[in-house]
């Protein structure tokens, strides 16, 4: 009986290629972080209904700050947070509310759920949009 031999450095080559292409599958399978840096515009209910209008920046670890305009309880509050994936979560200390949620890879739009003290409820909000004029000559 013959037996055929693969070379070692053959085989080690196509080892580290099956292993290449697991971590490119794992890498690709995780969802994306959304870019929410701008200016949203939202509404939220339960306990408290009403309106808010938000602007943060995004670092690149996914960390947010910005402030949050309440028109229940009217004012606007410092909110600091962060964005993972698809998941985020954000504060506003003045007023004791916390926010979960999950925002849309594509970065327009968000949603979840708000709580402070006993109440609570849901939330959503849309990215605003600048529009660039261009003057023509």
């Amino acid at each position: 009986m013959h037996r055929r031999r693969i070379p070692i450095a053959a085989t080690v080559s196509i080892l580290a290629l099956l292993a290449l292409a697991g971590g490119v599958t794992a890498a690709t399978s995780r969802s994306a972080t959304p870019h929410l840096s701008g200016s949203w515009s939202g509404s939220y209910s339960g306990a408290v209904s009403g309106t808010f209008t938000l602007t943060w920046t995004q670092t690149v670890r996914g960390r947010l700050t910005g402030a949050i305009k309440l028109s229940r309880p009217a004012g606007k509050y410092p909110i600091t947070g962060s964005v993972s994936g698809g998941t985020i979560k954000f504060g506003a200390v003045g007023v004791g509310a916390t926010y979960t949620g999950s925002a849309s890879a594509s970065g327009l739009k968000m949603s979840g759920h708000w709580k402070s003290g006993p109440g609570g409820g849901s939330w959503s909000a849309h990215k605003l949009l600048t529009v660039v004029k261009i003057k023509l000559p």
